[in-house]
């Protein structure tokens, strides 16, 4: 769910629309639970700005996950030979609980990164075919039990794309995410790992369109990953389905 509404904003940021916002609710099936995603970007003369806040439900009482990201692109120099080449700064951060069962819950951090870098937009005449590509310098705080750093090479390379009215069908978009960055995990069975990859394609129709209501969406994603601490050591994929409205 994360980070797709950058394509968005790329491509607002270059023609001057108005602010997008969003909210998503998934159900993932192999974890078997809801996730509501806010997202917002908006465009303005010296770049964009975009954020966007994961909840997790894994119990019945309280959400129980909270994982925000929000980002900043600059961007000076419009018209330019340059006017695709933005400035990148980044911040991510979370936290969450769990049930330890009697007597009480536990919880963990999830490690404020920040991260630092260019990104270079892509797109066709009519921007309904788009794509940035980001290099960035990542800090994440800490250390991790095992390793006396959190990460070993202190970057991150990122691709976001958009495809809009897919196989010639209005209101259907592809859209999504990839990353590929350094971090450093230890594992229940003692194996080190030190990169992480994800990515989470999407695919959502504006069922709305038929019925005069073009805010709401319905579709989904899959989240594939390879040693991302949130899933599981290896390679996991985590289908889920889900609507969209946006406001």
């Amino acid at each position: 769910m994360k980070k797709i509404v950058l394509v968005a904003a790329m491509l607002l940021a270059f023609v001057g629309a108005k602010a997008q916002t969003n909210i998503q609710e998934m159900y993932d099936f192999n974890r078997g639970h809801l996730t509501t995603t806010l997202e917002m970007f908006k465009g303005d003369d010296w770049g964009s700005t975009f954020f966007f806040v994961d909840i997790y439900h894994t119990q019945n009482i309280a959400p129980t996950d909270f994982y925000t990201e929000i980002s900043r692109s600059l961007n000076f120099w419009h018209g330019t030979p340059l006017d695709a080449l933005s400035l990148h700064v980044e911040w991510n951060g979370g936290c969450g609980i769990y049930d330890l069962g009697l007597p009480g819950w536990g919880g963990y951090p999830v490690n404020n990164a920040w991260l630092y870098g260019v990104e270079y937009f892509i797109a066709n005449s009519d921007f309904n075919q788009r794509l940035t590509l980001q290099v960035m310098y990542k800090d994440i705080r800490g250390t991790k039990a095992g390793f006396e750093k959190t990460s070993n090479v202190p970057l991150q390379l990122t691709a976001v794309w958009g495809l809009d009215n897919l196989f010639g069908v209005p209101g259907l978009t592809f859209s999504g995410f990839a990353d590929f960055w350094w971090e450093n995990n230890l594992w229940a069975d003692g194996t080190k790992t030190t990169t992480t990859f994800l990515t989470e394609p999407q695919l959502w129709y504006k069922v709305g369109r038929h019925f005069k209501c073009e805010n709401l969406n319905v579709g989904g994603e899959i989240e594939i990953s390879h040693n991302f601490s949130g899933a599981q050591q290896g390679w996991s994929v985590r289908p889920c389905l889900g609507i969209k409205w946006g406001f």
